[in-house]
């Protein structure tokens, strides 16, 4: 392909995807193919000779579309959003033209800068305070690893990296029973273990780590010569949206010096909004902090905001600098490769940067803040309708709820069988989690296009479809 059939095809897909957008409600929300349906029809080996773009792209329609979940819909109510607006998509091309490998300052000081500024802009958004430094990180997953071996190093006094875990006493991390995933794959992955992550008992309707258990582990931890790391508390947890006291979380860490991560991948973006602040009330005091752009703020995924009050911790855990990374005869500038596991970086503050200019801070405000009235409504509604009872309140835009007939001898399998049946209709898309041993249905509006049309019509299949299996 030469570079005057790249700009045909590039204007044409451009035009496709105006289109894709603009037609996407027509579109079933979860892809409706079988297993092993679209392997089937892919070749069994690369081809020894090129195909036309067009062969190509006939194909891309044929094959590849049927099996797409849509998650730019703006009836997917299933996980959580990822949002990808328009001028995101913009920058994610001009960055993916320009190839930059953004490593260090001097590969591409433009990249670097970026980041430091853009990075400060959220900082002010969301209401942390002066001396907390930001980094875009892959993911929520890759700052949280970042996080675990900070804990660790700074647990062992810096030996870690150097003398290895062994023969060491066992280090400890502590957090709720409704933390994210990714925090089990950051300890394993750090060699600390998974049977040395300590869950905490919650309590209240937030699901919120009880810290008077948090010290009562802590304490045990120590008499046994265990070494504490560090906590991580959650601020929306993925499940039904279980926060933590992070002031309270805060005190206990201070009173053993231990390191504090927060994980708001989703409900960080929230706290653009002023009122949603108090959900992390006490975050100042935190030792780091990590949510996404790319779920509720419409950066193209991936985009994770990872903020620091001591970079110097993490770049300590993290950086090596060979001869051939090293920038001579300038300073004053940062190096991000040393504040992440992955040496390479793309261009990513440049797609925040797009996005935040073109919307504006009170636009962004104005979406979460129907997103979030949309969802306490649809609660209250279904909460108003028969044979449905709402488990957990919302939090934010996110509630459970179950379906619970009477006549029913099985709600776990009934709200499956639900869930299931809905998601086969293709007109909304949710998906299932437990709550206290009960299996409940998750609805999280943060679709950056959805609309209350788009809440009723939720509404309206979850009540119809509900209906059919009653009877």
């Amino acid at each position: 392909m030469n570079w005057d059939d790249y700009a045909k095809w590039a204007a044409d897909i451009a035009e496709w995807g105006r289109d894709y957008h603009k037609s996407i409600r027509n579109l079933p929300v979860r892809a409706q193919t079988k297993p092993g349906e679209i392997a089937a029809q892919l070749m069994t080996s690369a081809p020894e000779t090129g195909h036309s773009m067009q062969d190509i792209w006939d194909d891309f329609q044929r094959v590849v579309m049927p099996g797409m979940t849509h998650w730019q819909h703006p009836r997917f109510f299933a996980y959580f959003p990822a949002n990808a607006t328009p001028p995101s998509m913009l920058a994610e091309q001009v960055a993916s033209i320009m190839a930059a490998q953004c490593m260090l300052w001097q590969t591409s000081p433009a990249a670097t800068e970026m980041e430091t500024k853009v990075l400060d802009w959220l900082r002010k958004s969301v209401g942390l305070p002066d001396g907390f430094m930001g980094v875009i990180q892959d993911s929520a997953s890759g700052a949280t690893l970042a996080a675990v071996l900070t804990m660790r190093e700074r647990a062992l006094d810096w030996s870690g990296n150097s003398a290895g875990l062994t023969g060491q006493p066992r280090l400890r991390i502590y957090c709720s029973d409704q933390v994210h995933t990714s925090i089990d794959r950051a300890v394993w992955i750090a060699g600390i273990g998974g049977d040395n992550i300590v869950r905490i008992p919650t309590a209240g309707n937030m699901k919120a780590m009880d810290t008077t258990a948090l010290r009562a582990a802590i304490l045990s931890d120590i008499a046994a010569g265990f070494i504490p790391a560090g906590i991580i508390a959650s601020v929306g947890g993925t499940g039904m949206g279980a926060t933590d006291n992070v002031a309270d979380v805060v005190k206990v860490a201070n009173e053993f010096d231990l390191y504090t991560h927060v994980d708001a991948a989703w409900a960080g973006s929230a706290m653009i909004c002023p009122e949603f602040q108090h959900l992390w009330a006490g975050v100042y005091g935190v030792d780091s902090v990590v949510f996404n752009p790319h779920k509720w703020m419409g950066v193209q995924f991936d985009c994770s905001a990872h903020f620091l009050k001591n970079p110097a911790d993490l770049v300590r855990t993290l950086a090596i600098q060979p001869e051939y990374l090293k920038t001579h005869g300038q300073g004053g500038f940062i190096n991000y490769s040393e504040w992440s596991v992955p040496l390479g970086r793309r261009f990513r503050a440049l797609k925040l940067w797009f996005m935040l200019r073109v919307y504006g801070m009170e636009d962004l405000r104005s979406r979460v803040r129907n997103h979030v009235s949309w969802a306490t409504s649809l609660a209250k509604r279904l909460n108003d309708t028969a044979d449905f009872e709402i488990i957990t309140q919302p939090i934010l835009s996110l509630f459970t709820f179950r379906y619970a007939p009477e006549t029913a001898t099985d709600l776990n399998d009934l709200n499956q069988r639900l869930v299931d049946a809905i998601n086969d209709d293709g007109r909304i898309y949710i998906t299932q989690t437990f709550v206290d041993g009960a299996k409940v249905i998750r609805f999280q509006v943060g679709q950056f296009d959805c609309t209350q049309t788009d809440i009723d019509t939720a509404y309206d299949v979850i009540c119809e479809i509900a209906k059919d299996l009653k009877r």
